[in-house]
């Protein structure tokens, strides 16, 4: 639970708060540079591969090969995030996508780009944005205090929309200037900046006590933390309703200023400014709307304002009416997609978040990728008008849906690690990957407390579930019906260990609800067993040797 100390704070926030922390300011305005030059580069390759005479698909593949690594490798990144040093993950992508640039800048300049060559290489650059992206996201909540959390991220999606706003401009007077050369070594330059911020930045180190996960146990645990999260599908859902539908506006906008507005390039540049200018004023009011404002609500009107953008982009003849309407596109989308990045880092603890992050990124690139499909297929077919209002109309539903599928408060979750438990010492001297091992809790409840207990249960299956536990059931003995028996098994009794150091705060409330509940003499009895295998099996010095511990290689064994 908040102290008043830390509610006081939470109200004091500002929306430019967050630049209060040196590294955060430091990082932001190296991320604002390299994403200007990520654009700059963006559209260096899709008029170099326009000039090379490439087919119109190839062209159109340009941009799927940089987003396409996305959904193909975030859930790997987030996992690679928990398990090592995020600042030494995001350090090593920038300098992958440094090397990339580089060679992508020579390759141009000597005259060896082929089509495919430039596919590849704007395929690596999205691999390394790819394993960027988790890290950078949960290193914020390293940079800032939780409760400048929400800002925090807001000011990020400000960022990427200011450079939105300026950068593929910029790109197209460089590129005509001096080539696609000249864009591709100015994005090269960009990460300069980023590496040294990153290099010379010494956050304070939490030691680790456990080796780290199999990257597919990783990405697994992953998965079923999420899945067996509430609060997290709820956001993957309204993420990926949210992406689906409000892609139209960015997916047309070519045609919004060709076919409606009957403008060239420069109003659709104006467009993109608008876009942009609204995304930068929802940052800077964000912090306020949501002293204000619930996250729900806060999300609903976001869901409300992006619905407006794209009725009036579809029914105005009007320049200045769609820039508007743009203005208020850019807010919205700031204020959504802020507030969803924020929930899904309060509702993960420090363990799992770059996982968290990595799905929540494929649920909503999925929604814009899929959308951006299907816009454009409904503007081929209804025209770009009707196309648009049929995205406001699923908007609008997607407003709705929060009647069912409400976010979540988070000011008062805790999910800091609990820190009471401590290993056992046990009499068998067994090793990290013994197992499987079997838990049972005992405890004695009074028949008048039996449907109290049976609803904080389930609860404890959930959380037990969701932090790896398998096989749990609950059991009641036939002869003392007061006696209940909690069993689950864990694969080995390192998976053990980090199960019981994956409890939060937040957790602690259900076992000291089940304490109360328990009517023993003593706390309730938690036993601890090995399975053993039989037969032939047992006798196999193999077998015999998996289960025997070594204490000089055994990192799990306390001393």
């Amino acid at each position: 639970m908040p102290t008043k100390d830390t509610e006081t704070s939470d109200r004091s926030e500002s929306s430019l708060s967050p630049f209060r922390h040196r590294i955060f300011l430091a990082v932001w305005l190296a991320s604002l540079a390299s994403n200007f030059g990520g654009l700059i580069q963006s559209v260096g390759a899709a008029w170099l591969m326009t000039s090379i005479g490439a087919s119109a698909d190839l062209i159109a593949l340009v941009q799927a090969s940089t987003t396409l690594p996305i959904m193909l490798f975030s859930l790997m990144a987030g996992a690679i995030a928990d398990n090592f040093d995020r600042r030494k993950l995001m350090l090593a992508s920038q300098i992958f996508l440094l090397a990339v640039s580089v060679a992508l800048t020579l390759s141009t300049y000597f005259g060896l780009m082929t089509p495919w060559l430039l596919l590849t290489f704007t395929f690596l650059v999205g691999c390394g944005t790819a394993f960027n992206g988790p890290a950078w996201q949960s290193l914020v909540g390293e940079m800032v205090p939780r409760s400048s959390l929400p800002a925090a991220i807001a000011l990020n999606s400000m960022g990427f929309n200011i450079a939105r706003s300026v950068g593929p401009a910029l790109g197209g007077i460089i590129v005509a200037a001096a080539g696609a050369f000249a864009a591709f070594a100015v994005n090269a330059l960009s990460y300069l900046g980023l590496i040294t911020v990153l290099a010379r930045w010494q956050p304070a180190s939490v030691p680790r006590t456990l080796p780290p996960e199999t990257l597919g146990s990783a990405m697994a645990a992953g998965i079923r933390y999420v899945a067996m999260s509430p609060n997290l599908g709820v956001v993957l859902l309204r993420g990926a309703v949210f992406g689906l539908a409000a892609i139209a506006v960015q997916a047309l906008m070519p045609l919004i200023a060709r076919d409606l507005i009957h403008g060239g390039p420069l109003t659709y540049g104006l467009l993109l400014g608008a876009f942009g200018a609204g995304a930068v004023g929802g940052a800077l009011i964000s912090a306020r709307l949501r002293r204000a404002l619930s996250l729900e609500a806060l999300v609903r009107i976001a869901f409300v304002g992006y619905a407006i953008c794209a009725a009036a982009a579809g029914l105005s003849p009007l320049a200045l009416l769609s820039m508007a309407a743009m203005a208020l596109g850019g807010a919205s989308w700031v204020l959504a997609l802020s507030s969803f990045n924020a929930t899904v880092q309060l509702s993960s603890p420090r363990w799992v978040v770059g996982r968290a992050l990595a799905l929540y990124q494929m649920a909503t690139f999925g929604g814009m990728a899929f959308g951006s499909w299907i816009w454009g297929v409904a503007a081929e077919r209804f025209g770009t008008a009707n196309a648009l209002l049929i995205a406001a109309g699923v908007l609008m539903v997607g407003a709705a849906l929060g009647l069912r599928f409400t976010l979540p408060e988070l000011k008062t979750l805790n999910l800091d690690p609990l820190n009471r438990w401590t290993e056992p010492n046990v009499v068998i001297d067994i090793r990290s990957r013994s197992g499987p091992i079997v838990i049972t809790i005992e405890y004695v409840i009074r028949e008048a407390d039996v449907a109290t207990f049976h609803a904080v249960m389930a609860e404890r299956r959930r959380i037990r579930r969701r932090d790896g536990a398998r096989h749990w059931t609950l059991l009641r003995d036939l002869e003392n019906p007061e006696i209940w028996i909690e069993r689950y098994h864990s694969p080995t009794w390192l998976e053990y260990v980090r199960h019981n150091q994956r409890i939060t705060q937040a957790d602690a409330a259900v076992g000291e609800r089940l304490r109360a509940l328990h009517q023993g003499p003593n706390r309730p009895s938690v036993r601890r067993m090995i399975e053993r295998q039989t037969g032939w099996l047992a006798l196999s010095p193999g077998y015999q040797a998996h289960e025997i511990a070594d204490p000089l290689t055994d990192p799990t064994r306390s001393s």
